[in-house]
């Protein structure tokens, strides 16, 4: 079980880092964030494509768990999940998102990719 959560994480993961590299503006187009310099859409496309597309392959890694490390990618991973969330969740206290598309929805992603990256790391099988 472990190795599939892993690779639908995996998945959610190389889509955002893909479309973050290829196209930032439309990545961030939901939030509202312009991106009129090359400066802009260069820091989107390494904090969402960079980084989306690095943990996709380390989350690739761990379902075969390659050197052993499933258990700790997973809680890594998970813990960075739930600190985007938790980011959200002052947001909400700090300024109330008027929606929600795309704050919440995001939030609840977030949520349940954490969740399902905990249950994998709880319940490892090896392939």
């Amino acid at each position: 079980m472990a190795p599939v959560l892993l690779g639908l994480v995996a998945v959610f993961f190389l889509g955002m880092g893909l479309l973050g590299l290829a196209a930032p503006k439309r990545l961030i187009r939901p939030f509202g964030i312009s991106l009129e310099s090359a400066t802009a859409r260069t820091e989107v496309r390494a904090v969402y494509g960079g980084f989306g597309v690095a943990v996709a392959v380390l989350l690739g890694f761990a379902a075969f768990d390659v050197g052993g490390i499933q258990r700790g990618v997973a809680i890594a991973v998970a813990v960075a999940l739930a600190g985007m969330a938790f980011g959200r969740l002052v947001a909400r206290f700090a300024e109330r998102p008027e929606r929600f598309y795309p704050s919440w929805l995001y939030f609840w992603v977030e949520i349940v990719l954490a969740a399902l990256l905990i249950f994998a790391a709880l319940t490892p099988d090896r392939v």
